[in-house]
Order: C-alpha cells, then structure tokens, then sequence
C-alpha cells in the first residue's frame, strides 16, 4: 500500500531571480516559508558547485526556519558531503553536474561509477541523511542504485516532459512505468522529477509506485502570476486528483 504522493517544491529559481541583482530579495525563506502554507511536503534546493544560485547561506537559513523536510540536491563531492553532514538536511539527492549546464540534463550514471556513488551514499546515510540518486528511467540504472545502497530513486522526467510528440511522450511515460515498477519491486522508494509542469504532471503523479514529485520551474513561473502558495496548492490538486 502507498502513501499518499507527495510533492517537493524546488525554489532554486527564486535564488536564480535574486543573484541577478543581489541583496536578498526576493527572500529565499519567505519563498520556502510561503510553499509550505500551499501545502508543499518538502523543499528542495541544488547548491551547485559555482553556486549560480543557491548559497550555502541559504541551507543554512532554511534549516533553521521551515517546518518541512530539507532534500539538498547535490554533486557527488567530498565538499558537497562535508556541507550536508555539517547541515544534515533530511534527504540528499544526487545529481550529476557540469558547470556549462543550464539545467540537469540527465540522470546520474551510477552504473559507470558505482565505487563512487555508493561511497557517498553510504556517508550520508551513515550521517542520518536520506539518500536518492537522480537517474534515467532505465533498468541498468536502478539495478545500480540497488548495489549502492540508496534507499530512494527520483527518475529523471525530462525527456517525457519536453516530448514534441504525443507518440514520443507516451513512449517515455512508458520507460519511466515501468522503470517505477522495477525499483519498487527491488524495495526502492520512488520519486521522479525535471520539467514537470501543470500539463505533464498527472500521468506520472498516476504511476501506482510513485511517492514524491520534485516540482520547480513551473511553479516559481506560475508564482509570477498566481502568488508561491497558490502555485503550489494547484500543482499539488492536480498530483492528488491523478493518484487517487
């Protein structure tokens, strides 16, 4: 039996909108603060190795101010592991990064570099901290954040979402099924994440295995418009209403 699906809300673009003149507006805690009353399960943030938006400064702040869980996206570095031990955020999710990047695009390659992996997996865990590996819904991939000891898998969704096909989105939605229904039968927790928005959302909120969708582009866009709670109250009805 599966829990009711939850939805982190990623607020790396709110910092994204700050850095561009500086100071601290808009305030990340208040972004943080405001997606919790929408109902958000979780906060997520990347600090990225040039640190183009998110600061140390604001794990630090978020921490110390919000009620929910903390999910610290990161690198697989020693300087990323010494950073979430010393803030021991709830959940750390690794990620593959390269500095030219404009966003992650794609999964981890844990296969290709299981020694590494399942050492920094297995220094978060040993420090309290929930570990998922971000990776690309293929079967190779879940065998190997099996062998790594991560307790969690989040699928990557970028190329089901930015599909310019419906024959294409629907052969992607099936990858990530059933990519969901081999990690589960492993006893895998499931999440999945990248370039969700209020349209592409509710197929993979239906996938029965799914537990937690990290959301943040399209709802700090729509924020713009609709206010960070509303946002997020609409994202998360549309995840409910799929899953039921």
């Amino acid at each position: 039996m599966f829990t009711m699906i939850q939805l982190g809300v990623n607020i790396d673009h709110v910092a994204t909108v700050r850095q561009a003149r500086g100071g601290r507006n808009p305030d990340i805690v208040e972004a943080g603060q405001a997606a919790e009353r929408g109902g958000a399960d979780g906060i997520t943030i990347h600090l990225r190795e040039d640190r183009r938006h998110i600061q140390e400064e604001d794990l630090a702040r978020l921490t110390r101010s919000l009620r929910t869980r903390i999910n610290l996206e990161m690198a697989a570095t020693d300087e990323m592991c010494e950073i979430a031990l010393k803030y021991r955020p709830a959940d750390c999710c690794i990620v593959p990064e390269k500095r030219a990047e404009l966003t992650t695009e794609g999964g981890l390659n844990v296969a290709g570099q299981l020694e590494r992996i399942r050492d920094v997996t297995q220094r978060l865990l040993s420090g309290g901290i929930r570990v998922s590996l971000f990776i690309d819904p293929e079967l190779e991939q879940i065998s190997a954040a099996y062998a790594a000891g991560a307790p969690v898998i989040e699928l990557h969704t970028g190329r089901y979402a930015d599909a310019e096909t419906a024959e294409t989105r629907e052969k992607e939605l099936a990858a990530i099924q059933i990519a969901a229904h081999q990690a589960h039968a492993q006893g895998i927790i499931v999440h999945a994440g990248h370039g969700l928005d209020y349209h592409t959302v509710q197929p993979i909120a239906a996938i029965p295995s799914m537990q937690e969708l990290n959301i943040g582009h399209a709802i700090v866009a729509r924020s713009l418009m609709w206010g960070m709670e509303e946002s997020v109250r609409r994202m998360k009805a549309l995840m409910r209403e799929a899953a039921q």
